[in-house]
């Protein structure tokens, strides 16, 4: 099946972080963007120099309607981030897509979800996280964030939020791998915490819990090697994306 190629008009913007820019862009023709929680697009960048093609997870849920919204880090000489960094609103860009696996709703048995982010790999897991709620579903869920400073945690607020609405229900635990002496919460890569929040999701009894897992590639096979190897569970229970 041929990827649909659209156009789409970047509507707002807004710092999550001093790197992490959301982009929210609506389809220029109003259509519908159809997809499903954690799939991506890939975006045409005319840069000055050249046209360039970038790919970024779906942050927002899916909702039925025109718009989408991504977290674009701003890495240093990268033409691609810079130029989404300097967007202003009314711009134009192309959009294929949108595409990717790593999704639930493929999931034949769903049970808790534990959603294992770092930096912007977290944005595919939001998109799930919100896509879950809206639908009412009931099982546990426990998001681990992990970056490396505290004003690195991307949609902190609406996390806390969100645990704090729901009770039980949602779990939310951030983790800091360089968190200066002021910070209070957890500290070390998101590994040294999973078996943790897998076990606290297991003991509900709700069902086998699904691990979510996106970020960089280092991370992701150390979690995948913790879930699969240390703690012996099968394939269809680990579900994984890195973008690097």
């Amino acid at each position: 099946m041929q990827v649909p190629t659209f156009e789409m008009v970047l509507s707002k913007a807004r710092m999550l972080t001093p790197q992490v820019r959301e982009l929210a862009f609506s389809r220029v023709d109003g259509a519908e963007v159809a997809f499903e929680a954690g799939q991506w697009v890939s975006l045409v960048l005319p840069t000055s120099s050249g046209e360039l093609r970038r790919s970024y997870s779906i942050a927002s849920p899916p909702d039925g309607s025109s718009r989408l919204a991504i977290a674009v880090t701003k890495v240093d000489s990268g033409p691609g981030s810079t130029y989404l960094h300097a967007l202003e609103p009314g711009s134009r860009i192309s959009a294929t897509g949108p595409q990717g696996f790593f999704t639930r709703t493929r999931i034949k048995d769903p049970g808790p979800s534990l959603f294992i982010g770092t930096g912007t790999g977290f944005t595919p897991l939001r998109s799930m996280l919100l896509d879950a709620i809206a639908k009412g579903e009931l099982l546990g869920m426990c998001v681990l964030l992990g970056v490396r400073h505290e004003e690195d945690l991307l949609y902190r607020d609406e996390l806390l939020a969100l645990a704090q609405t729901h009770g039980s229900r949602i779990r939310v635990e951030m983790t800091l791998s360089k968190g200066n002496d002021a910070w209070v919460g957890r500290r070390g890569y998101v590994q040294t915490h999973v078996r943790e929040m897998w076990d606290a999701l297991a003991a509900r009894n709700e069902g086998t819990p699904h691990a979510y897992i996106c970020g960089l590639q280092r991370m992701v096979s150390a979690v995948r090697e913790l879930l699969r190897t240390d703690m012996g569970l099968g394939r269809e229970h680990v579900h994984s994306e890195r973008y690097d």
